[in-house]
Formats: structure tokens, sequence, C-alpha cells
């Protein structure tokens, strides 16, 4: 990469990731350029990010939205797009070197495919890209050998443990999980969890549905899913720990019984770094370790009859086809509806298995199809949530 300016296509940059983003591309000392923000309905936060940035594009993604907002004061140098066809836009232009694909749930499939259609390298941080189409995406990437780098901590941590050792000498990868803020619950506690105690995650400042996930233990489950497909392993090849300090961020065991693991404060940036600076290591902004102090690390095997939503993770790794996309939009109906106190927190997952087990499941199933099942899967959910 030498001294040249890498420019960043930033899909989501509104949200957590998005952020992060911009304060990795700030820390960088020039070396990395935001050339291209999006967000959907945040058009006032975008248009303060671009005055801080002076990007070459911004997208609103919301037509509506982007119509009743006053743009005044976008700096002159910076492009108005509205729409998907203005993000399809943006990660084609000539001057984008990589794409963050940082939009949650499957809202942001269509930006990344795009992205690899136009053979940009993505930093996908928007695991159910992967949940939903993981075959379609990587057959694109490979087509048109453009490289799909992690962002999720713990894919990261496999991305860079993997690098000991050769893919013939790889046994498994175990993905930790901190374990929510109720891992020590019993199931009559869990049934009685309010919104508010889910969204008090113990050591990670998320977004509202990815913390419910990580309460729910679905996040790890479809991580599983996402390691399945990023790199290529049986299902039988994933493992889960819980890691209650969120500081081994994820570890790989070879075939001679060697296990590596990445190390790291419970901070974003260092992930997001990785992917767009990879396969150099610049200084980075995230928190370091203090090795002088003392530091115990915990790690417990996870309850799968309390967090049943990890079963339900393997089970779609092994089957593929449409199930990913039916468990991923279920998950995502039935969330909104915890946090809109339709649905108990213990409701989440028998919602999801409930719809899964009852889609007309298709082996090799086109990007349409998905869609479809998409779409019927939160129709599902919502018609669920009105009979409880």
């Amino acid at each position: 990469m030498g001294e040249c300016v890498r420019n960043v296509a930033i899909l989501g940059s509104t949200g957590s990731i998005g952020c992060s983003t911009l304060e990795v591309i700030t820390a960088s000392a020039g070396r990395l350029r935001a050339c291209g923000l999006t967000a959907h309905r945040s058009c006032r936060q975008l248009l303060e990010q671009a005055c801080q940035v002076r990007p070459r594009w911004v997208v609103a993604t919301d037509a509506e939205a982007a119509g009743e907002f006053d743009w005044t004061g976008l700096p002159a140098d910076t492009e108005l797009l509205r729409g998907a066809a203005g993000v399809a836009r943006l990660v084609s232009e000539a001057e984008v070197d990589v794409v963050v694909a940082a939009i949650v749930g499957s809202a942001g499939l269509a930006g990344a495919l795009a992205a690899l259609e136009a053979g940009k390298t993505l930093a996908l941080a928007n695991k159910e890209t992967l949940v939903m189409a993981g075959p379609l995406v990587m057959a694109k990437a490979a087509e048109r050998r453009a490289p799909v780098l992690p962002v999720d901590s713990e894919h990261s941590a496999v991305f860079q443990a993997l690098q000991a050792g050769g893919r013939g000498d790889l046994k498994r990868v175990i993905l930790t999980a901190s374990g929510g803020p109720f891992r020590d619950y019993t199931r009559a506690q869990l049934a009685n969890v309010s919104v508010e105690e889910a969204l008090a995650h113990p050591t990670w400042d998320m977004g509202p549905k990815i913390t419910i996930d990580s309460a729910t233990m679905m996040n790890k489950a479809l991580e599983i899913i996402e390691a399945r497909w990023l790199f290529d392993l049986a299902p039988e090849q994933i493992a889960v720990v819980v890691h209650p300090q969120s500081v081994v961020h994820s570890l790989v065991e070879f075939q001679d019984g060697s296990t590596i693991a990445q190390l790291s404060p419970p901070d974003m940036r260092l992930p997001i770094q990785y992917a767009l600076t990879y396969p150099q290591r610049w200084p980075c902004p995230a928190a370091k370790l203090d090795w002088s102090a003392a530091l115990a690390l915990e790690f417990l095997p996870p309850d799968e009859e309390q967090f049943p939503a990890l079963a339900l993770g393997y089970e779609v790794a092994r089957r593929g086809g449409t199930a990913g996309a039916v468990l991923n939009a279920a998950n995502e109906a039935a969330v909104a509806g915890f946090l809109n106190r339709q649905l108990r927190f213990t409701e989440i997952v028998p919602a999801c298995r409930a719809v899964l087990e009852n889609h007309a499941y298709d082996e090799r199933p086109t990007l349409e199809r998905l869609l479809q099942l998409d779409a019927w899967a939160r129709k599902e959910v919502r018609q669920w949530i009105g009979v409880c």
C-alpha cells in the first residue's frame, strides 16, 4: 500500500460501525480517506459527517426522507445521491478502493453484492449478508476476484489467527461469546427480562438490534453461519465458548493441538482498521491491553438449553439453501417485536424456529427467491406475534 491513499466508501456511516470507521480514518494521518458515505433516514447526521470529512459522495437511501430534508450546507464538492441506485453508483465509482458494509440487517445485502460486482475490496461488518446469501456472495467474490475481509471482531480474530498455519493444518475455529447480560439467569428470570435490561450489554457498545441478538445469543448463531461461508468450513469445525471478559475475540485450533488466539480490548476500531489496511498494521486509536496489570480470563461452555439460538445456528449452517435468509428475517422481525414490547424475550427464538420449520425450503435458491422468503418470514413473525 505504501503511502498511497486508500479511498473508503462507508455503507451505513451513521451507525455504530460507520462512526467507528470514521474515527479510524481520521486517525490514519491521511492514509485513509472517506470518499463516500450513506445513511437511510439519518439525514442530519449524514450532513454533519459530510461537513466534517468532505466526501466526494453522500447517499440518502430513503428517498422520501432525503426529499424532505434541507441539504443547505452540504459541501460544494460533495454530490448528493438518493436511493438504492445511489448506493450502486457509489460502490462502482473507480475512485473507491474499499467498501465498508456496515448497514445492519438484510438491508445491507444489496450494497455488498453491488460492491463485489464492481470488484471492490469488501470490508464486511454486516454478517446478515453471508447468513442470507453466503454461497451467492462468496461465488460473486471469487468471480470478480474481490477480497472479502471480515470486520466482525470474532471473524477478524479468526482471519488473523489463520495466518499462523496452512489451510490443511486447520482443525477448527472457536468463536468467543460474552454471554450477554443474562448468562447466569435462570429460565424463570429470562421470562421476565425487560427491554431496558436486554439493552444493557456488559462489555460492548452496539446498536439495539445487535445488543438484543447478543443477549439471546442469536448473534453467535448468525456468526456460526457467517463463519461457515466466509472460511468455507464444515459446521463441525466451528465451536463456541463463553468468554465474559471479551478480550479473546476468537481462537483457531490446528491439527497439532496448537491454539492461536487474538486478544485486544473490546474496541471495534481495531478489526475495522485491520480490514482497511490489510495486510499492513498501523498504529490504531483503539484501546490497548495493559500487560502491567493483573488479567484473569474465563472460558465456559455455553448452555444451549438456556440459549437455544445456538442450535438454530448450527442447524442453518448445515442446511444452507434458504434457511439462513428465513432465520435472519424472522429474527429481525422478532427482535423488533420485543423492542416494541409485543413479544417476550424468551419468545424471540421460538418465533424464529416456528417460521424456519414452516418455510418452503430450497437447497439452491436464486437471489430473487431469497428476497421473497425474507419478506414472507417477516410477515409470518408479525402474524405469530398477533396470536401470542
